[in-house]
């Protein structure tokens, strides 16, 4: 019986969530992207290498999407419908995760309700407190259900199995890719530092070969140094210093949950790891939101 958890095997509000978070997330970027290559045009048409009419009224062009894409992305706010998103996404695959393997309130015991009445009840709340968010979804898997087989399929294994599969697809995975994470934001980070630094030493090497040929009339330092101001800009909105220091700590912490799994044998006390370890990734993803606002 095949037990790998995908994509498929969360509940269509997990699906529709994570697809809005991702779309939203798309369209921040490339507004922003978008914004900064109109500033970017604009420094460059400004400078002394365009002086016909066509390149003036190309200026104000430029100038006027730029002023578009900027309301468009104040009005819009794509990044806070992403954050929302994506915070819907991950309360959802908590809940999951939690009704997969027993874990409490979705357990067996007799003195709660049917553990898939306990779920749905549970997906009803999330949807309630989160009527404006729930609007952003995509819905391209609204009518999809809400418990899957795969998720009944790996409720119904036994102990030493739903282990092994938490350990693997939840607790490994979570710690693989928040390290992978921060190794990718420790490399964007030096990158881009070292782009800054080229742009910011040659405006300054042609600033002084500008002492010596005066005679010359077009100098591009104008549009390198809002091609510099554009790179701080940037690193200061994706935050790749920050975010890699707050993903390794996040690796190491979920490096600490994993041993405490060894001593897991009865289904009360995975109940209460699961509990636990879920909370400690709700507490991470918490923080992230904290970070990216």
């Amino acid at each position: 019986m095949d037990t790998r958890v995908s994509l498929n095997t969360y509940p269509a509000l997990f699906r529709s969530a994570d697809t809005g978070a991702n779309n939203k997330q798309k369209l921040y970027l490339l507004l922003l992207r978008a914004e900064y290559t109109m500033l970017l045009l604009a420094s460059i048409l400004s400078s002394n290498l365009f002086t016909d009419t066509t390149s003036f009224l190309l200026y104000a062009v430029i100038f006027l999407a730029s002023v578009t894409l900027f309301l468009v992305r104040t009005i819009l706010k794509p990044e806070q419908d992403w954050y929302r998103c994506r915070a819907l996404a991950e309360s959802v695959k908590t809940l999951s995760w939690r009704y997969m393997m027993r874990a409490s309130p979705f357990g067996d015991e007799p003195y709660v309700r049917d553990p898939r009445d306990e779920f749905t009840y549970s997906l009803n709340q999330l949807i309630n407190d989160n009527r404006s968010t729930v609007e952003k979804v995509a819905t391209s898997w609204s009518a999809d259900d809400q418990i899957t087989d795969d998720m009944n399929r790996i409720r119904k294994l036994d102990l030493k199995h739903r282990k092994d599969l938490y350990d693997d697809q939840r607790i490994q995975e979570q710690r693989k890719w928040y390290a992978n994470k921060a190794s990718i934001n420790r490399r964007s980070a030096r990158t881009w530092v070292l782009i800054g630094i080229a742009a910011y030493t040659t405006a300054i090497l042609l600033s002084l070969a500008r002492l010596e040929f005066q005679e010359w009339q077009i100098w591009p330092i104008g549009p390198i140094i809002t091609f510099a101001s554009l790179v701080i800009g940037w690193t200061q909105i994706k935050k790749f210093n920050e975010l890699a220091a707050a993903y390794t700590i996040a690796a190491q912490e979920i490096g600490l949950i994993r041993p405490k799994l060894e001593s897991v044998n009865q289904e009360n006390q995975f109940s209460r790891f699961v509990i636990d370890a879920e909370l400690a990734f709700s507490r991470e993803h918490t923080l992230w939101i904290a970070r990216r606002s």
